[in-house]
């Protein structure tokens, strides 16, 4: 199995109503644009009371558990509000290696309850106004009863072998020569073994055979969860599209071309590979 099944947070609480009032020092996870409000001193997350200390006031917030015994918050400020003093706002793939790993991750979490937020203010059915739930991370119509959630889209990603050797595509989407595993999103009424099966022969023109869980990865880039397989190659020719995928091939495990980046499930996937089957 590529992770441990326990949890990936190592100091982190997961709550969705606050035990009691919260008060003094609380991490702020702010956002604008998508971007993610940071302390330019060495990238860390605002520790404040509260984001008016700073001298901005969110549209909405939400609150998300404990790190470290101080309460974590979510909040979504004015597209045009100016980063204070002292502060800046980022990308949060750009603050990757600099944050916390935590942090990092809480902030994946964050921004993706403050876009699920955002955008159900009113329901979707009616057109009424939404409200909190308590005790669930969901919102409701008081008028139609109906519930939405954060959404979640499930994606496999897969590592297909021949041998001592790696299946690699080039997306047409993709900057520069990186090639990365195949994977596609999970299709309604499909099972995830489907969805590898599907995506790995409409992208590269492959037939597999026994796909493995390996693992996976929340992707808040905006709302994946990665589900991680490696799979047998079982027949077919390389064809790709030329318009989804620019080009893929086989590799062998000692000549691996330019690779996805360390936090990704791909690269941690194919580094699986390489130690287990070189």
């Amino acid at each position: 199995m590529l992770y441990h099944p326990e949890s990936i947070y190592r100091r982190y609480i997961y709550q969705i109503d606050p035990d009691s009032e919260c008060s003094g020092e609380c991490y702020w996870f702010c956002f604008s644009h998508g971007d993610m409000l940071v302390c330019a001193d060495g990238l860390h997350v605002p520790l404040l009371g509260s984001p008016e200390d700073a001298g901005i006031s969110p549209l909405r917030k939400q609150y998300l558990g404990l790190l470290d015994g101080k309460p974590c918050f979510s909040a979504e400020l004015p597209p045009e509000v100016k980063a204070p003093d002292g502060m800046q706002f980022m990308n949060i793939r750009a603050t990757h290696g600099f944050l916390d790993e935590d942090i990092y991750l809480i902030a994946g979490k964050a921004v993706q309850i403050v876009n699920w937020d955002e955008s159900h203010q009113f329901c979707g059915r009616c057109g009424h106004p939404t409200e909190y739930v308590r005790g669930e991370r969901a919102k409701k119509c008081p008028v139609c009863g109906f519930m939405s959630f954060p959404r979640l889209s499930p994606a496999t990603i897969t590592a297909v072998l021949k041998g001592k050797q790696l299946l690699l595509t080039q997306y047409a989407s993709f900057m520069g020569p990186m090639r990365t595993i195949v994977a596609g999103f999970v299709e309604p009424g499909e099972t995830l073994e489907e969805c590898v099966h599907r995506e790995v022969f409409e992208e590269t023109g492959i037939k597999v055979k026994n796909p493995r869980y390996l693992g996976s990865q929340p992707w808040p880039f905006p709302n994946s969860l990665m589900i991680g397989f490696i799979a047998d190659y079982e027949s077919g020719e390389i064809h790709v599209d030329g318009k989804e995928i620019a080009g893929a091939d086989w590799f062998d495990l000692d000549k691996l071309p330019d690779l996805p980046p360390e936090l990704s499930i791909a690269r941690k996937i194919i580094d699986w590979v390489v130690k287990n089957y070189s």
